[in-house]
């Protein structure tokens, strides 16, 4: 009886587990606590039914308890803690294996740091699991809350995935906004050194483009071979999901090559302003290389030095120093014009 109290009072978060839903054909997803998600699991006989279970891996018994009760491979235990966190899907022992990386969930805003969920779905099952809150995610619950229908657990991977392609299409939207100021800024000549907000940004799309786009090799497995459980419509679905994912990483693609366009123009425009700066200061030392000597000369305090008697004697100087400026100013005139 002691048993049957603590298990009927048992919190969801003793071991990690956020939320989880209940899904019948037909009917909207139906949120459960952690106590009916076992009843299912271990009671039930309806095949039509699945469940969706997000659970944390921060929670120290997290792991201990889907070993215990969920009956998922090792191979995705070793995902867990393996340092490679390419995205991907894959199909081992008739099961699904996810590896997704998101945004991290920013209370509305968009940030670009990265986290990494993980997924194990089979017929009647999704077990997601989570380090940090994840933007997609967050956005997936919305719809199963809002009465969106899932007829398999392919189908909220799906839309887990579509999710996160909408994610990227904001922050590639607004990324493009910033770089559309910036070129602006460069047609107009208004000129102004954004390299370190063009190369934040460059670096951004980058990690986003290495860490969000799924392997094509374990995809490609997936589609030819899924698992027997899997439903025609789900795999359709999931080939077009992918194919949409696809076109925005290309957008993203697009738009580091644009942005590295505009670091190389920057750069250049950079190069010929630092060639125009020395440009003048070498004139202004040429024209002034004559009168310098001269005085250099004359200002010596010895004897014999020329003109010192002569009433004349400083206009012939002058004379002389603009003759020699004006040699030496069209000299470095036609050097640069050569040029």
């Amino acid at each position: 009886m002691n048993h049957s109290i603590v298990q009927n009072r048992q919190d969801s978060d003793l071991f990690g587990l956020l939320y989880g839903f209940r899904f019948r054909p037909g009917e909207c997803g139906q949120e459960i606590d952690s106590a009916t998600a076992l009843d299912h699991l271990q009671h039930s006989r309806d095949s039509a039914e699945f469940l969706w279970l997000h659970l944390n891996l921060a929670h120290a018994a997290c792991e201990r308890w889907m070993r215990t009760h969920l009956e998922l491979p090792e191979y995705f235990f070793e995902t867990l803690r393996e340092g490679s966190r390419s995205t991907r899907i894959e199909h081992v022992d008739s099961v699904l294996l996810a590896v997704v990386n998101d945004v991290v969930f920013n209370f509305g805003l968009v940030s670009s740091d990265i986290a990494t969920l993980w997924g194990c779905a089979r017929r009647n099952l999704l077990v997601t699991v989570r380090l940090q809150p994840l933007r997609s995610v967050d956005k997936l619950r919305s719809s199963v809350k809002h009465g969106e229908h899932f007829r398999s657990p392919l189908e909220l991977l799906v839309h887990l995935l579509r999710d996160q392609g909408d994610i990227l299409t904001q922050i590639v939207r607004e990324t493009s906004t910033g770089v559309d100021r910036i070129e602006d800024q460069l047609l107009s000549l208004r000129f102004s050194d954004n390299r370190a907000e063009l190369g934040a940004m460059r670096r951004v799309l980058v990690r986003l483009q290495r860490l969000l786009a799924l392997e094509p090799g374990s995809l490609l497995r997936l589609l030819n071979r899924p698992p027997q459980w899997l439903q025609e419509e789900d795999v359709q679905e999931l080939r077009e999901s992918t194919e949409e994912f696809s076109l925005v990483i290309s957008d993203l693609m697009a738009l580091g090559e644009r942005i590295k366009l505009l670091q190389e123009e920057i750069a250049a425009k950079l190069g010929e302003q630092t060639n125009r700066t020395l440009f003048t200061l070498t004139v202004v030392t040429v024209l002034a290389l004559p009168i310098n000597i001269t005085a250099g000369f004359f200002g010596m305090n010895v004897g014999g030095v020329p003109l010192a008697d002569d009433p004349e004697g400083f206009w012939i100087l002058v004379a002389l120093v603009v003759t020699f400026t004006a040699l030496a100013g069209r000299w470095a005139f036609r050097k640069r014009n050569d040029q």
